[in-house]
């Protein structure tokens, strides 16, 4: 059963992210933590888990160190520490963000030795990724990947990752992810390309 805890966090997740949308888009930036914290509660996890899935996003993009501290106080280290594991990096003040490559090797080194519950959280936060990604390259084509940073590497990541998560099968959705990853690779790379490339027009 979910408690006034996992009401205090969506309060939480809804004022970080306030007048945020996703990229490029109009859709509110919270209908994603919130579908990753659906998908989590629907997996088999427990009320720390969802409330770190609805916050899995703040530490890395929304405050650092900082919130995590305010994470752990208003609903417990174990959850701060959650968020923490599902983070690619941990931003102070002081501190930017590494390049976006170098971030997501690091955090595809360490996949494997993640905590169950963050494992869930992050697989399902790649599941909702790409679910919308398939979405609107169904409806828009491959322009979608131009909202990206390093679009033509989307497909090598989200690959290595779902084979880094693969120990996790017994308690993440990992073939669910590992189709929906196939499927989007297949939607971006012609046939002359090799696996994990993509063509960007």
């Amino acid at each position: 059963m979910l408690t006034e805890r996992f009401s205090a966090a969506l309060a939480f997740a809804r004022h970080l992210p306030a007048g945020q949308t996703r990229k490029d888009t109009d859709i509110p930036y919270l209908s994603h933590p919130m579908a990753v914290s659906a998908l989590v509660l629907e997996h088999g996890g427990n009320e720390d888990a969802a409330i770190a899935a609805l916050l899995h996003d703040v530490v890395e993009d929304q405050g650092g160190l900082a919130v995590a501290r305010q994470i752990a106080e208003q609903f417990g280290a174990h959850v701060a520490d959650l968020v923490i594991a599902c983070s690619d990096t941990v931003a102070t003040e002081d501190v930017q963000k590494p390049p976006w490559k170098a971030r997501k090797l690091a955090f595809i080194a360490a996949a494997a030795t993640l905590p169950e519950e963050a494992a869930l959280i992050v697989t399902c936060d790649k599941i909702h990724n790409l679910s919308c990604l398939i979405r609107d390259l169904q409806r828009d084509g491959l322009a979608t990947l131009h909202r990206f940073k390093s679009p033509e590497l989307l497909g090598w990541y989200f690959s290595t990752l779902t084979q880094a998560l693969a120990p996790f099968a017994a308690i993440a959705p990992i073939g669910y992810l590992q189709r929906l990853s196939d499927q989007f690779e297949a939607m971006v790379r012609p046939p002359e390309c090799t696996a994990g490339q993509i063509f960007v027009r």
